[in-house]
Parts: structure tokens; sequence; C-alpha cells
């Protein structure tokens, strides 16, 4: 495989980036919000004043979704690795696609396609 210079260099800037991530946690952060069951409680009332924001940790364990609960300690310490999980990915994705482009690339054809001969028809 031929890697010009700029791939190269892409490469490595990639790598670099890579090698500082640090630790990164699966799955998804989320805020939600709820409305209860008591029908006279204020999350029924017009306009809502919604329960929470309640913070979720969801990820898939064993092609199981679990979802877990955090508490604004938990948060504040977990969501700069969320942040590195998702840095991660896209460096991954990143990574993917140049080496998508340096095959494609690479198997271009160097010579025109042969065109086809046509076979007469026996009468």
């Amino acid at each position: 495989m031929k890697i010009s210079a700029s791939q190269a260099a892409a490469r490595e800037r990639i790598a670099a980036e890579l090698a500082s991530v640090g630790l990164a946690l699966p799955g998804t952060l989320s805020l939600q919000r709820y409305r209860c069951g008591k029908p006279t409680c204020r999350c029924r009332a017009d306009p809502p004043q919604l329960h929470g924001p309640y913070a979720q940790w969801t990820r898939k364990i064993d092609r199981r979704t679990v979802t877990r609960r955090l508490g604004a300690a938990e948060v504040a310490a977990y969501r700069p690795l969320f942040d590195n999980a998702r840095r991660l990915r896209a460096l991954v994705a990143e990574l993917q696609a140049l080496t998508l482009a340096i095959v494609e690339a690479d198997e271009a054809p160097t010579q025109p396609p042969i065109p086809a001969t046509r076979r007469r028809r026996a009468s």
C-alpha cells in the first residue's frame, strides 16, 4: 500500500491523540425528567413541573441494556470519562476512514479495463 506524506501525517496525528485519550467509560450519560403517577402532583399541573433531572448511565452488558442512576458527584467524576469515550470513537472512525481511503487508492486500476468481445450467435 502506498501512503502519501499527508496520509502518514494524519495517521501519526491520530495515533498521538489516541495515546492521550486516557480512561473511557462505555455507554451514554443522559439527564431524564419524569412524571409520577400521583394525580395531584406538580408534574401533572399545567404547565407541568417534572421531577428531576436524574442522571442515568446506560450501556450494554452481554447484549442487554443496563441503566444505572448516578448522583451529582458521580456525574462530575464520570463526565470526563464519557467525553473520552466519545473522542475515542471519533478517532477510531477517523482512522478507519483514512485506512479505507488508502486501500481504495491502492485498488484503483492502473490500466483501462479491456472491453468485452461480442460473440456471434450461430444461426
